[in-house]
């Protein structure tokens, strides 16, 4: 039998989405789509005898970040070296650059291995959203009536990397509502909601403060009642833990958000909700 490795085409990247949907990761309806916008040569596949085995990913942002996602070999190619083959050509692309992920807690132990460091957890919130009474003095309005910049710079915040792509295509998606709280001119906080394989994700939630937050959250939330939510949080950021409490939701899932260089010293206080286990 051969085995061969490859770049998947953009067309293609759908099957990397499918596989992680069948492994219970819940990803979005659109993100195929957002996620060929950032690194064209990130996404690989590995094939026995012409049929897909594996994939992986790891997205070049910039000069410096990478981060690794959609590791998965088919569960019966599983045990015979195809995740080791894709591993080695996935961190090969990353060059010298900073690495991240979010892994599974069982697997710390094979991360560390090849040179990543934990630092810290991420753990995904669900369930049926509990309203919170109206708070006034917050207008909100559309994030994409918001100008660009000001978004790119809320975001280079919480986010090791430029990603000016990734964000057009993101808060423009089909299903996806973005939503922004401005104060005097000033970005205060922004989110978005987007439909998933099973209910929505407010994915990222980014806010000055928790007040800002809980406001933005229940905007999102109020544009699909009745549904399942899930809300991906950090959990050093104890304001956040607490929003997901106060809402409702219950930890259905964690993550070991780990890096293979630098740790980037991110505003995770200001992070309520991040973007993708997938991209980061």
């Amino acid at each position: 039998m051969t085995l061969s490795l490859r770049v998947l085409r953009e067309e293609e990247i759908p099957l990397a989405v499918d596989w992680a949907a069948a492994e219970g990761w819940n990803p979005g309806l659109s993100d195929a789509r957002c996620f060929a916008t950032v690194d064209p040569r990130g996404f690989l596949l590995a094939e026995r005898d012409g049929v897909p085995a594996g994939t992986i990913s790891l997205v070049n942002y910039d000069e410096r970040f990478a981060f690794l996602g959609f590791y998965i070999v088919r569960p019966d190619q599983r045990g015979q070296g195809i995740g080791w083959q894709l591993w080695q050509r996935a961190i090969d692309h990353a060059g010298s650059r900073t690495v991240g992920l979010d892994g599974v807690l069982a697997q710390q132990h094979n991360y560390r291995r090849s040179g990543f460091g934990l630092a810290h957890r991420n753990i995904r919130y669900g369930g049926r959203a509990v309203a919170s009474p109206p708070i006034d003095g917050m207008p909100r309005v559309d994030l994409r009536e918001v100008p660009f910049e000001a978004l790119e710079r809320s975001d280079r915040a919480v986010f090791p990397a430029a990603r000016t792509a990734f964000l057009r295509a993101w808060i423009g998606a089909p299903g996806h509502r973005a939503r922004a709280i401005v104060d005097q001119g000033r970005l205060r906080g922004w989110g978005v909601i987007r439909p998933c394989r099973v209910g929505y994700k407010i994915a990222p939630l980014v806010a000055d403060d928790a007040s800002i937050a809980g406001v933005l959250f229940d905007d999102l939330a109020s544009a699909v009642p009745g549904e399942d939510l899930f809300l991906d949080v950090p959990e050093p950021n104890a304001a956040a833990v607490a929003l997901a409490k106060q809402r409702g939701l219950h930890p259905v899932f964690e993550t070991a958000r780990m890096y293979k260089g630098p740790t980037p010293e991110l505003a995770l206080d200001s992070l309520f909700g991040i973007t993708s286990f997938e991209l980061g």
